[in-house]
Order: structure tokens, then sequence, then C-alpha cells
């Protein structure tokens, strides 16, 4: 998250009971006259996170498809256009809804840090909800001005779209471990790096995973809390980039192991747009029936992460800064009271 840890969308609906979930037209349309002040608000906020993801899966996943065109390879090319991406879409976001973009690291707010983003289960869920839509929409988008760049590159590589060649192709949209790029496979005994299939179990899969997003976690919850000053006054400018960092680098790390997902949106939503496009059980379940791990991986790391980083680095729970401190996000957010009693120290 882009904002610090108390200055995010605190003040919307806090209560299960008062989050009410706008239709796809209000969220469309969040000004349109027919919402109240509280549904326009909700609806710009999911409307942020469904377009911030849509963002990550356009630069991202649509540097991947870039590749298939033979204009530049090599994962760190890869990896630089994703970090600017994720950057780009948080300064584009975080404003409006806090820039999580990210259904594990919404998670991990509503565990470690719910104060943040005012987050509850339900708000949480709409966040995730949204974040699907917004890879849905991402990579519907890629398809349709990628789809030629596919299908030449499936031409001239033999690959037949859903038989178990294209893999290749799929993974411009879902996440396969090893990287097909690096794996020798059984139609194909001649591979640019040294793996079978059988290197990389599912369970070293989840591993990585859980791993990588641990880390993502970790940075985020590090860079945005209330008191680490180390960015001084150009955190504004400072912390989305260097989250976009964070992810570039994850990404030279692990790509070659399981493509670096982190994040189950931006992994799932392209991954349906794929099965819907051809890919079929190509894209989902996937080989060794491995499209649950790009899920519950990010899931179980990105709290863990957060809570390593909010209580192990940071020794207790953030307490809540007072009104004075906290950068006025919506006009009316001033005049209401913000809690300054400090929350208790962690055991």
């Amino acid at each position: 998250s882009f904002t610090r840890a108390d200055a995010g969308v605190q003040t919307e609906v806090t209560s299960p009971t008062r989050f009410a979930m706008p239709t796809t037209f209000q969220m469309i349309f969040p000004s349109a006259g027919i919402l109240s002040d509280t549904q326009a608000r909700t609806a710009r906020v999911l409307l942020a996170e469904l377009l911030g993801t849509a963002l990550i899966v356009l630069f991202g996943c649509g540097s991947v498809c870039a590749t298939f065109s033979g204009a530049y390879a090599g994962i760190w090319q890869v990896a630089v256009v994703w970090g600017f991406g994720v950057a780009l879409a948080i300064y584009t976001t975080a404003e409006v809804s806090g820039a999580h973009l990210n259904p594990a690291v919404t998670l991990a707010f509503l565990l470690v840090r719910p104060q943040a983003h005012g987050m509850t289960v339900a708000k949480a869920g709409a966040y995730m909800g949204a974040q699907l839509l917004g890879g849905i929409l991402g990579g519907a988008m890629n398809l349709a001005i990628y789809g030629s760049t596919i299908a030449a590159f499936e031409r001239a590589n033999g690959i037949v779209r859903g038989a178990p060649e294209s893999v290749l192709s799929a993974s411009a949209f879902g996440e396969y471990f090893p990287n097909p790029g690096l794996t020798r496979h059984a139609w194909s005994a001649e591979g640019a790096g040294p793996y079978v299939p059988e290197d990389v179990t599912p369970a070293a899969a989840m591993l990585t995973e859980a791993w990588g997003t641990a880390v993502l976690a970790f940075v985020i919850f590090n860079l945005t809390h209330a008191s680490n000053r180390v960015l001084g006054s150009q955190e504004r400018v400072g912390v989305p980039f260097m989250i976009g960092a964070t992810v570039a680098v994850l990404l030279a790390l692990y790509a070659p192991i399981t493509q670096a997902g982190w994040n189950p949106a931006r992994d799932f939503g392209p991954r349906i747009v794929a099965a819907m496009a051809g890919w079929g059980t190509v894209a989902i379940p996937g080989p060794q029936n491995g499209f649950w791990i790009y899920i519950v991986g990010p899931f179980l790391g990105a709290p863990l992460g957060a809570a390593l980083a909010e209580y192990a680095v940071w020794g207790q729970p953030r307490a809540v800064r007072t009104p004075s401190d906290l950068p006025v996000l919506h006009k009316d957010d001033a005049q209401k009271p913000v809690e300054s009693k400090p929350a208790k120290a962690s055991v």
C-alpha cells in the first residue's frame, strides 16, 4: 500500500452491515448521482482495485506476451517491466483504495493491520472480488491486443492450442512450474533450461510462492509502517517505486522456478481467460493440476510476512496517530475524529 498504514481510506464504512456492495454500473459510474455518498465512495474504491489490478496484468503479463514476438528476451527484462507496472498501478490507485491490488495483500491487511483501510471481512471480500475482475479484464485485453502475436508464436513453434505443448503460450496468462520456457518436456527434448517437469514438485512450488509473497508483504508492511521514516519527505514518490522494485527483484530470483506469481488475482483472472480462449485444461487445472498453488501459496505467505514486519521488526501493533499527523484524503475526513489511544503492546 502506497499510503501510510493509518492513512488509507479508514473513514469509509468499517462494519459489514454498512458496506453496501454497488452494482457493476455503479462501479463504472460512481458519480452518476444515483448513489449515496457512502455508496459512491465504496464504488470508487472497488473500481480503483479493479483497474489497478488490470493495469498490473496489462503491464506484467503483457510483457510476457511481448516476448513471443522475439523483440526481447530474458527474465530480467520482463521483471523490470513488471516492477514498473506494479509501481504505476500503485501510483494511480493508492489515494483511492490503498492500492492492495492483490487478494493476498488484502488478507494480510485484514489479519495484521485492519485499521489501515477499515478492513472487515465483508470489505476484504469485496476487494478480492474487484481484484479478480481486474485480473480477468487485464487478461482479456492482453488476449485482444496480442492475439495475433500469440498465434504467430504458436505457428512458428508447431504448437496446437490446448495440447500439452501449448503451456508455452499459456504461460503469458497463468503461471506454471517449472518455468515452461526453461523446461524440457516429453514433446520437446530440447529446452532453454535444465529442468524437467519432475524437478519442481507441487510442494516445492507452493513453498516458493508462499516464500516470495511473504518477502513482498514483509517489504510492503515495513515501508508503510507509521514509524518507518526511512524515505523521509520522498515517501509519496518512493514507496510505490520500492514496492515495484521488490517485485522485479523477486521475479528475477524465482521466475525460473514458478514464474513468480505472488498474486492470486493476476494469476487466476488471466487463467480464466486462457481457459475460455482455447487452452482449456492446460490453463485450468494445468499440468500437475497445479493452478491452486498460485492461490494457496500467496494466501499463506502474505500474512506471515506482514506479521513478521508488524510485530517482530517493529515490536508492537501500530498505534493510531493523532488527527494532525494524518493526511486528509477526502474533504469530509477532516471532520471525523480519529482515536489517538495507542494499541496494546504485543507480548
